[in-house]
């Protein structure tokens, strides 16, 4: 059952039936999009997933940004554990019953107890990564990540051109960006972790240079070219929810 956009545009609302776990920030996101054959993305989910497309595509996202005052739902940020910086990539999927969400082949992190809590609590594929990144005065942000183990180092400047807007319901950019489900693999099965935000505050991207190697690194040929959609967001606050089993 594909989702209907009923759905996707439900998805916004707040869940009153859960509780909250955590409170983070997501700052200077770039998402840098390709689209890909539905057919070599469904081989690679597990079973009770399907690739999620819009006008028959597919879509892989490299999305590097910093996570910021991350702490549990009645503690402080502390310093030195409560902001790191995190790349994923990610497509787009949804289950049985036609609910949309992100599934993410691996996230990149520079912060160790992240790590750790990710994959134990969500069993999501976090991998540890030598991460940097600045921000010059004229707003240009240079991004870098080294998977550990790995020589190749992954960098990224790009810069958000003033002004945002939001996604309209029934575009491409809605489509990409508005996710508030996440699906994982775990021991006992398929799990599904509810997010609120507000909808995403959407910025136009002045990209100088970007890199596509984790593709490689999880099993992807590379691109062949630069990517087909460009966007990116100033951040928002977010509310993440608990992992439940698919029902």
């Amino acid at each position: 059952m594909r989702p209907l956009l009923s759905q996707r545009t439900a998805l916004r609302d707040r869940p009153l039936d859960q509780p909250v776990v955590m409170h983070q920030r997501w700052e200077d996101l770039l998402f840098l999009h390709w689209a890909w054959d539905p057919a070599e993305i469904q081989k690679r989910l597990p079973p009770g997933l399907t690739v999620d497309t819009f006008d028959g595509k597919a879509w892989i996202a490299i999305v590097p940004f910093a996570m910021r005052g991350i702490r549990p739902r009645f503690c402080p940020p502390v310093p030195g554990i409560s902001d790191f910086l995190e790349m994923n990539l990610r497509t787009y999927v949804h289950d049985d019953q036609g609910r949309p969400g992100v599934w993410f082949d691996s996230l990149e992190c520079d912060q160790s107890l992240a790590v750790w809590t990710a994959r134990t609590l969500f069993h999501l594929p976090y991998q540890h990564a030598k991460m940097a990144a600045s921000k010059s005065s004229d707003g240009m942000i240079h991004y870098r990540s080294q998977r550990r183990g790995d020589a190749h180092t992954s960098e990224f400047c790009y810069r958000l051109k003033a002004g945002t807007r939001m996604a309209e319901p029934g575009t491409l950019e809605f489509f990409l960006a508005e996710r508030y489900l996440l699906f994982s693999q775990s021991p006992g099965g398929l799990r599904m972790g509810r997010v609120h935000h507000s909808p995403y505050p959407l910025a136009e991207v002045e990209l100088e240079s970007w890199d596509a190697d984790l593709f490689r690194l999880n099993g992807y040929p590379l691109p062949t070219r630069a990517p087909d959609h460009v966007i990116g967001s100033p951040g928002l606050v977010v509310t993440v929810y608990p992992l439940q089993a698919l029902s």
